[in-house]
């Protein structure tokens, strides 16, 4: 029978609770590993770039650093960040297709071991990589719109008047990027449901947002609405968790600051602050944990009730139940 908002909510926490190996296990090894990958990437970064930052770190006020200091670190930094990008894009992407994996054996009631739900998740996480993407784009594209339209109103207010005309043309440009929000918060939730499309069916990214946008039509109201609280949701535990972090850093934060020299080196300060960045690390990785499975284990029910809803999948999900599971190295679309 069709889902209903207690159904959907109470069936994402008793999915957490009953598979919360296979969720956290499987999250905390993947953004671990981000973690991991990244702190790595900073280490060897700052080997190739430590007597750079020693010395712009070492300039008084009135000396200004060089382009043989400033390019090395530029480069060193944004060479982190894209090995962050990447690290953290593809263990989003193994989460999201981890719990509609998981969800495939909740919604039959069937238990599952953390080795299968991971074979699963991993060999969807390229098409779930490509459908994020590309709804993120489709999503964007009226918001880019308008701030392109916005800086040339900028430029056309500021090179032709002045003033009072300055003042509508501006707000002008304001309200042109207001409108196009709703119509990106449109898209959004129109392809919502595409990861879930992408590893319950084995689709590929173009036709899981297809398959989205047909699930949702008819019903976009309800949807955007239930994801937008999951969401909520999501955010306020997640800065439930990170107050207690927040105050344990603060404290390591303060131990280890007391015990630096009057002239500090940069060496020197990562160590004493490297307890709080710990805490920390360790509190944004619980809290990723939370903001990413709890929206995705609602979004993957709403598909699931889009489906009684549209397609009458009650009768195929309780023939099923019935059968034995599927072998642990595929993937069972129904």
């Amino acid at each position: 029978m069709p889902l209903k908002l207690g159904d959907i909510l109470g069936g994402a926490f008793s999915a957490m609770g009953r598979y919360w190996k296979q969720l956290f296990g499987i999250g905390a090894a993947v953004y671990g590993g981000a973690l991991v990958i990244v702190g790595a990437a900073a280490l060897i970064a700052y080997s190739a770039t430590g007597d750079h930052l020693r010395h712009v770190v070492s300039l008084s006020a009135e000396e200004d650093p060089t382009s043989a200091d400033v390019v090395p670190l530029v480069i060193g930094f944004g060479a982190v960040w894209l090995v962050a990008m990447v690290a953290f894009m593809v263990g989003t992407a193994m989460m999201y297709a981890t719990v509609p994996a998981i969800l495939q054996e909740a919604v039959l009631g069937r238990p599952t071991t953390f080795a299968v739900i991971w074979r699963r998740a991993w060999a969807r996480v390229p098409a779930v990589i490509g459908t994020v993407i590309l709804s993120t784009l489709i999503a964007m594209i009226p918001m880019v719109l308008a701030m392109i339209g916005f800086i040339a109103i900028m430029i056309g207010a500021t090179t032709l008047s002045h003033g009072s005309g300055t003042v509508l043309w501006t707000s002008l440009g304001l309200l042109g990027a207001l409108a196009t929000a709703p119509l990106a918060a449109w898209l959004w939730v129109k392809f919502c449901l595409a990861p879930s499309a992408v590893v319950f069916e084995g689709q590929r990214p173009v036709e899981g947002l297809r398959r989205s946008s047909q699930l949702v039509r008819g019903d976009w109201w309800r949807v955007f609405g239930i994801t937008l609280l999951a969401f909520l949701m999501a955010a306020v535990a997640n800065y439930v968790i990170q107050i207690p972090f927040s105050f344990l850093g603060m404290f390591s934060g303060v131990i280890g600051g007391s015990t630096l020299a009057d002239d500090p080196n940069p060496a020197s300060i990562v160590f004493a602050m490297s307890g709080y960045l710990v805490i920390m690390a360790l509190g944004q990785l619980i809290g990723q944990l939370v903001s990413t499975t709890f929206p995705q284990l609602v979004t993957g029910l709403l598909y699931v009730d889009r489906r009684i809803r549209t397609e009458n999948l009650g009768p195929a999900l309780a023939e099923a139940a019935a059968t034995p599971p599927p072998p642990p190295y595929g993937t069972q679309a129904y």
